[in-house]
């Protein structure tokens, strides 16, 4: 799902997700990687949501499905606190993904339908309508930061599982496909490392691969995964320069409150203990400075 750009926030947050209902609870993650237990969420409780960081040390959660498909956003101020519900702006949809761009901007594309529109955010935090969709609709897709200022959508499903890409350029242009590379799969998560670089990582199957990506937005193929594989997961980037995953679903019809961290080059680690609500279908992103 949605992640911060490379020099973003410190810290980073996990949100909203899905135990045997929606929840709306949040998890604080601080500067060396440490998940904090609970906090009561804000806004209405929802999953398959997107995430990502806006305006330097921001971050907005968007999107989702409650009872119905949603496109609500909750913003999260530069001390991780949950804003109540701002009344979203363009169509409602689940299974999408977010990343940031440029300077201080953010976009959400893709989603159920599937469709390929994408909403860029401003840098403070509002949310543009419509923009015609590029690419191959898709859902259940991941997004990422990469360079100093540009952002790249992975994977997903059509229906069945892809493994192309789309680049986003410093002004939030949608790039047309890239053929992909490494293992075709939906339900995964990316987030930016290294200042300048992204990982995607895990996914239906499950299965626990990683594909870097380099700082000219090129994709690697596959490396053998580290950690319990998962999907239906989340990443971000924490500390400037790494990055973490966090819960999902195993696949032994139990969701996971357990977490990877991910080095300043790209090297996952084993499992971290999970600590709060184990849920599925979450969010995350990068927020602080």
């Amino acid at each position: 799902m949605g992640v911060s750009r490379g020099g973003g926030g410190k810290k980073a947050i996990f949100g909203y997700g899905y135990t045997t209902v929606a929840v709306s609870i949040t998890n604080l993650v601080n500067s060396t990687g440490a998940v904090s237990t609970d906090t009561t969420g804000v806004g209405t409780a929802r999953y398959s949501l997107a995430s990502a960081s806006y305006g330097t040390d921001k971050a907005i959660f968007g999107y989702g499905i409650g009872t119905v498909n949603l496109s609500l956003t909750n913003l999260v101020s530069n001390v991780g606190v949950v804003s109540t519900d701002t009344t979203g702006v363009g169509t409602v949809r689940q299974a999408l993904a977010s990343a940031s761009y440029g300077t201080d901007e953010a976009i959400f594309g893709y989603g159920s339908g599937p469709v390929s529109m994408t909403n860029l955010v401003s840098n403070v935090g509002v949310v543009s309508t419509d923009t015609t969709g590029v690419g191959t609709a898709r859902s259940s897709l991941a997004a990422a930061s990469y360079g100093t200022d540009k952002a790249i959508f992975g994977y997903g499903s059509t229906g069945s599982a892809v493994s192309l890409t789309n680049l986003v350029s410093n002004v939030g242009v949608v790039s047309t496909d890239t053929t992909g590379v490494g293992t075709a799969r939906s339900s995964l998560a990316a987030a930016n490392y290294g200042t300048d670089k992204a990982i995607f990582g895990y996914g239906n199957g499950p299965v626990s691969i990683t594909n870097l990506v380099s700082n000219v937005g090129v994709v690697s193929t596959d490396t053998t995964g580290v950690g319990t594989a998962r999907d239906q997961l989340a990443a971000a980037s924490y500390s400037t320069d790494k990055a973490i995953f966090g819960y999902g679903f195993t696949g032994s019809l139990a969701a996971t409150s357990i977490t990877n961290l991910v080095s300043s080059v790209g090297v996952v680690g084993s499992n971290v203990t999970g600590v709060g609500t184990s849920r599925r279908f979450i969010a995350a992103s990068s927020y602080g400075s």
